[in-house]
């Protein structure tokens, strides 16, 4: 024998509570029949038909006793001898949806009263919120029981159509009755509260029989419910098997064993054993095993049920009657007589034990029922917490103050006035990058004769230098002496002598200004991208609850940020042109320092050139250079005389070419440092500062400019549906989960 249980609900399950063996375990410290124990029997099944009623089943297990069984297994029958009331159990007719029923002894004269509770949607997803429907006026007449069953039963598989609609139907009407919406089988319960002077307190569901000959969905859907139902570990499992039939054929047991492996909460009830004819001496003998526990051992064992037969039910027995033929039947016929535990043949025994099984089960889980309720509720309330505030009660309060929100919030990250300081950081990364970009640019001459690649660069002078690294944009092409004297002579026009012309300056200077656009254009196209990214992150901060809300503003915002961005694009081309002509300083210490130094800078190297000469091909080597004709021609003059290089290497003089590199290289440290700062100021002044200028404007132009502001703001601010839904699930569940607190708390435990 295995081990005793120490969880509540393994120990409510550790002994069977028949009332005659002798066995210590197997009895209960208190008597069934005391007042204290009715009493406090009462007062558990009155607090678990309450927080079933509630709608607690959905979100926790509660204790309970599920019938189980085939059609034609006498489920019907032990339904009718354990309540007392008559259910539909004619040719064709099946139970089609749960039916929990619950009856108490509080009471002088016999009443039933039937509700309907709704715990789920036509398609069994589950509801919110559970509703309770009375069905109907009480019934003080037993016999009224079995119409009105079948009508809340209609009503139930017919969800569409109002339940009063069905008060009045008679036997064939409910029968005939299918429209379009009527369903198979459902998930919903017919509720019925039974108040009897004689009955024992017990509460149980009565669930749809299994069915073999339907379809393959009906016999799934109804499998499932039942599963459903019985695989809950504070369910206790009453399983009704005929004992025409062996009990390895039963689905009920089938399912019983998948769900209660151990058979520690199931209870066989062996039915139509008046069926077995005298000359069933083998069936006899196996089923006498399974009741005294040698074959097919349960926990809590068998009982045995011996219903009125169809001339019994005709002739209307009653109650006291019927039970009383079938004590007689079970005390004459064998072998039935010769098992000594009595409590295990009729009903009042069966109905007393498990009763008294599932009041200890209630109590043993009370603890555990409401710890879990704690832990829901504390899961709940931080649900409810992490959600966005519900809308404001005003709309148009609520959308305007979004709106100003967003752009006082917009206006602050631009001006980087606030805790928000990514815009500005993000920016000045990108105009960083802009700044080594533009100083690649720089021309580089190499103050030597012959070809430009024979020499190595000549750096830089010291009043340029900084900490900015950067490597030549490859764009830029070396420009030796002879290289700026056929500028000078292609720009050179009517000039007097000495004069250099400054259209090769100008030509120089242009040539470098143009490489910036590429340079420009990288640097505007990331701080789009990064303002696209900002916007779109505020929009979402501040607009991102309503959906409707989002969706307006956001294409409010692209059409004003398309507008500026198209102006800023135009901005920063008028701000490159502005570079190309006329070149132009009014720094004029700052350009004749770095003129001086750069014209003193590439006399100096020149003087020295010979230590900068790298070779040419061929083993060229010096005497290239010392040919005046040919380092001309190779510098790009042709059809040249001696005469001509006289002329224009006068004496191997190059002042002019040295004036003409440090005065272009001297613009180029200007316009640097101007561009660097000009640039970056223009973006922030026509992209950023323009847009937030506009946006308070254009946004709340947009929202308040129809004829009704108020109905535009209702359906602006109409919250996300999964929210909304969300939302609605939460608080419907705090509102159960708080009715349950309550009536937990006026229990005594």
């Amino acid at each position: 024998m295995s081990s005793r249980p120490s969880s509540p609900t393994a120990r409510a399950f550790s002994s069977p509570p028949s009332t005659t063996s002798t066995d210590p375990e197997l009895l209960d410290d208190i008597e069934l029949f005391t007042t204290e124990y009715a009493f406090r029997r009462r007062e558990l099944m009155d607090l678990i038909n309450d927080l079933r009623a509630m709608g607690a089943e959905v979100l926790i297990e509660l204790p309970s006793v599920a019938v189980i069984g085939g059609q034609s297994a006498g489920k019907s029958s032990l339904v009718e001898a354990v309540s007392g009331i008559n259910v539909p159990r004619d040719s064709g007719t099946c139970t089609r949806c749960p039916m929990e029923c619950t009856m108490s002894s509080a009471t002088s004269e016999w009443s039933c009263t039937i509700t309907i509770r709704t715990d789920y949607d036509s398609n069994g997803r589950p509801l919110p919120q559970s509703r309770i429907i009375p069905f109907g006026r009480p019934l003080t007449n037993k016999n009224d029981v079995d119409i009105w069953l079948r009508r809340a039963q209609a009503a139930v598989l017919n969800p569409s159509d109002p339940p009063h609609r069905f008060y009045k139907k008679n036997y064939q009407e409910l029968k005939d009755f299918n429209s379009s919406g009527t369903l198979k089988f459902s998930r919903n319960v017919v509720c019925v509260s039974i108040l009897d002077p004689e009955a024992t307190d017990l509460s149980f569901i009565d669930l749809p029989g299994l069915v073999q000959n339907e379809e393959d969905d009906v016999i799934e859907l109804v499998r499932n419910l039942v599963e459903a139902y019985i695989q809950k570990d504070r369910t206790i499992i009453l399983t009704t098997i005929p004992m025409t039939d062996d009990i390895e054929n039963q689905q009920s047991v089938r399912l019983a064993r998948a769900a209660d492996g151990e058979g520690r909460r199931t209870i066989g009830v062996l039915t139509k054993p008046d069926m077995l004819g005298d000359g069933a001496i083998g069936a006899r003998r196996k089923w006498r095993d399974v009741l005294e526990g040698r074959a097919h051992r349960l926990r809590h064992g068998y009982y045995c049920m011996r219903f009125p037969d169809d001339a019994e039910r005709d002739e209307k027995i009653s109650r006291a009657e019927a039970q009383k033929r079938a004590i007689e039947f079970f005390d004459r016929t064998g072998p039935w007589c010769d098992i000594p535990d009595r409590g295990r043949f009729g009903v009042p025994g069966f109905v007393n034990d498990v009763s008294k099984l599932l009041c200890r089960l209630i109590e043993d889980s009370l603890p555990n029922i409401k710890a879990k309720v704690d832990e829901l509720f504390d899961e709940t309330t931080a649900d409810m917490n992490a959600l966005p505030k519900p809308p404001s009660l005003d709309a148009r309060i609520e959308v305007l103050t979004r709106i100003n929100n967003f752009c006082e919030r917009f206006k602050e990250a631009v001006f980087g006035t606030s805790d928000y300081k990514k815009l500005a950081q993000r920016n000045r990364a990108v105009y960083a990058i802009f700044k080594p970009a533009i100083r690649s640019t720089a021309p580089e001459f190499r103050p030597f004769p012959g070809q430009a690649f024979e020499y190595s660069s000549v750096g830089d002078i010291q009043e340029v230098r900084d900490d900015v690294t950067w490597t030549n944009d490859p764009r830029v092409t070396p420009m030796a002496l002879f290289d700026i004297r056929k500028v000078i002579h292609e720009s050179t026009t009517w000039e007097l002598p000495g004069n250099v012309p400054f259209e090769a300056k100008a030509s120089l200077i242009r040539s470098f200004v143009s490489l910036w656009e590429t340079h420009a254009n990288a640097c505007f196209a990331s701080i789009c991208e990064i303002l696209n990214s900002v916007v779109e992150e505020f929009v979402k901060e501040h607009f991102g609850r309503f959906k409707a809300l989002e969706n307006h503003v956001s294409n409010c915002i692209a059409q004003e940020l398309k507008t500026c961005v198209e102006e800023a694009r135009q901005a920063v081309k008028d701000t490159l042109t502005q570079e190309l002509s006329p070149s132009f300083t009014q720094d004029t210490l700052t350009y004749n320092n770095l003129r001086g130094s750069w014209l003193s800078h590439f006399r100096s190297y020149y003087n020295s050139h010979t230590s900068y000469h790298t070779g040419v091909p061929g083993g060229a080597q010096i005497e290239a250079v010392a040919d005046p004709l040919r380092a001309v021609v190779q510098s790009g003059f042709e059809g040249l005389t001696s005469a001509d290089v006289a002329k224009l290497v006068p004496g191997g003089s190059f002042e002019d070419e040295f004036v003409v590199m440090a005065d272009v290289r001297a613009y180029f440290q200007v316009a640097y440092k101007r561009i660097i700062d000009h640039l970056p100021l223009t973006i922030e002044h026509t992209l950023h500062r323009s847009l937030s200028a506009r946006l308070s404007k254009s946004l709340l132009t947009s929202v308040m400019s129809t004829s009704d502001f108020t109905e535009q703001a209702e359906k602006l601010i109409s919250e996300d549906p999964v929210v909304a839904a969300r939302r609605l699930a939460l608080e419907t569940r705090m509102k159960r989960l708080i009715d349950i607190k309550v009536r937990l708390s006026t229990f005594v435990f």
